[in-house]
Parts: C-alpha cells; sequence; structure tokens
C-alpha cells in the first residue's frame, strides 16, 4: 500500500514564513528555509513553499530563495506563486525546484497545463485549486482567492488531469486556517472521480483530522501548515498516530 504523505507548507513573503487565516491576516513565523530544513528533520515527505508576494521583483526574490533551498533540503519540494509562463518553470526548475505548482495561470490559460507536462513531464506539475462554497457548489478562484471564476471545483479538476496535471492541490478557502477539519466529503468525491493523487489543504487543526481526510476523505497527502508553525503539535506526533490508526505513513 502506497504511503500517505505529510507535506508542510510553507507560505513565503520576502523570504519570511508567513501564515494567515482566509489567507488574509498575515503574521511573521520564521526563516523560510530554517523552518523547512527543520521539517525535513523531523520526516515531512515533502515541502511546499508558495510564494505569495510574487510581483515581477519577487519572483526573481523567490528564485534565490529557491537556490537556498534546495542546497539545504534532501527532500522533495513544490514551489508555486507567480507563475505565468514556461520560463518561469524553467527558472525554478534550475534552481532546484522538484515540482512547479500552478493556479491562476492555469485557469486563464488552460493549455499552460498541456505546455509544461509535455516539456517537463506530468509529474513536475501540480495543479492548485483554491475553491469555496457558493450557493451549495464549490467554485474556483485565482490571485491567492481574492477573485471568483465561473470554473467549478469536479470540472477544472478532471479537466487538469487530462491535460497533464500529476497532482491536484485542493485547498477549501472555507477552511483555511480555522483548524476545524477538512471537508471530507468533497475530497473523498474530487480523490474517487481522479486517477492522480490529490493533495488535502485547509483545515487541519489536529492529527484526528488529518487521519479523517487521508481515509474517509481518500486524499494522498495532507498538507500542514499553522498547527506546526505554532507548535501544536509535530511531524513524528501526526505520523505516530496516523501510524497507530493502521494508516500507512513513511516513520523515520
Amino acid at each position: 500500500m502506497i504511503a500517505k504523505r505529510i507535506i508542510p507548507c510553507l507560505d513565503v513573503r520576502d523570504g519570511r514564513t508567513v501564515k494567515g487565516v482566509h489567507f488574509v491576516g498575515l503574521r511573521d513565523i520564521g526563516d523560510a528555509v530554517e523552518l523547512g530544513s527543520r521539517y525535513a528533520e523531523e520526516g515531512a515527505d515533502e515541502l511546499v513553499y508558495l510564494d505569495i508576494s510574487a510581483t515581477y521583483e519577487g519572483r526573481h526574490t523567490f528564485t534565490q530563495l529557491v537556490e537556498r533551498i534546495a542546497s539545504h533540503i534532501n527532500i522533495p519540494f513544490t514551489v508555486g506563486g507567480g507563475i505565468s509562463n514556461a520560463d518561469d518553470a524553467e527558472r525554478l526548475l534550475a534552481a532546484g525546484a522538484d515540482k512547479i505548482s500552478i493556479n491562476s495561470a492555469a485557469i486563464r490559460n488552460p493549455s499552460f497545463i498541456d505546455e509544461l507536462a509535455n516539456k517537463y513531464g506530468s509529474q513536475f506539475v501540480v495543479v492548485a485549486i483554491d475553491a469555496k462554497t457558493i450557493n451549495g457548489k464549490w467554485m474556483c478562484t485565482t490571485h491567492g482567492g481574492r477573485q471568483l471564476t465561473e470554473r467549478e471545483l469536479m470540472s477544472w479538476a478532471y479537466e487538469a488531469q487530462e491535460r497533464g496535471a500529476g497532482e491536484i492541490l485542493f485547498t477549501s478557502m472555507d477552511h483555511d486556517g480555522t483548524r476545524v477539519g477538512y471537508p471530507c466529503d468533497t475530497y473523498a468525491e474530487l480523490s474517487s472521480m481522479l486517477s492522480i493523487p490529490v493533495i488535502a489543504s485547509g483545515g487541519a487543526g489536529t492529527s484526528e483530522h488529518i487521519a479523517e481526510v487521508l481515509t474517509r476523505g481518500k486524499a494522498d497527502a495532507a498538507l500542514v501548515a499553522g498547527i506546526l508553525h505554532d507548535g501544536v503539535t509535530t511531524i513524528p506526533e501526526i505520523k505516530d498516530f496516523l501510524h497507530k490508526q493502521g494508516i500507512p505513513v513513511r516513520l523515520t
């Protein structure tokens, strides 16, 4: 049985890790490389770094940060935020990233997924979907959750898969930073529909929440941020709990 993955997420602004609720109210957590190194040593399976200040100047600053990450961390890591063309992806790959995550640019130009998958392989391409419930439907957003689109979660995720995405990273905007648990029924529907891995993001408050989304929610991996950053729990504690629940995880 394939091990479930625990993936710390580090939102980065100007080289520092930050965290908010519903993508706003950001507070400083610490140095992005030092924090990532610590999580890697504690047993993280992968890391995700998201550049949330991806202006043109920020993109080049972030590329330098990715080079630092690659030189200090020995587990796979994904980078995203403001990636709008193949040159951006090429620069981050050359800097040492293992995968790139795209969201707004993919919705704006869906063929961008095909382009990246054809050039680098599907395993390099993670399509991130930030969605919220509107009148009972999960609708996709862009620009860090600030702009609502006409794309619906399930149909867009399926299209992204068919265009060559290797993974779907679905963040529930309704649950982000709330620590009330993941929308497991939605993850179960999404995971059952797709043939590629689904990463769950938004709502982790306890190890029980993570166990639930990996079992009832059928997710392949759980993205975790605030409860790690604030010391509520640790990666070893999460994995020990999952292991005792019979959920396959990689133990160090």
